[in-house]
């Protein structure tokens, strides 16, 4: 894979998708979602699409990299969601 093709997958991963619901999301982050049947419109906002993701990591018995990759989205949430929300 050469270098443009390789800069351009990193682009489209990180591009943000605004979802039917208003949510903004990366797409690297709706792909995960989207693998574990998480449909982000179901959600009408960032705080419940955390607490989801929260509960299946808690419930359901996931190996290490399901665990770790949808860990890693609901730490990116959890970040997004806490500088959208704090006050400055």
């Amino acid at each position: 894979m050469d270098l443009e093709t390789e800069l351009n997958e990193i682009n489209n991963d990180y591009k943000l998708i605004k979802c039917e619901n208003g949510l903004l999301i990366e797409n690297k982050s709706l792909n995960v979602l989207n693998k574990y049947d998480i449909n982000v419109n179901n959600y009408s906002n960032l705080n419940s699409l955390i607490f989801e993701i929260e509960r299946i990591l808690t419930e359901y018995e996931l190996d290490d990299y399901e665990y770790e990759e949808l860990d890693n989205v609901c730490k990116s949430l959890q970040e997004k969601n806490y500088y959208l929300n704090t006050n400055k």
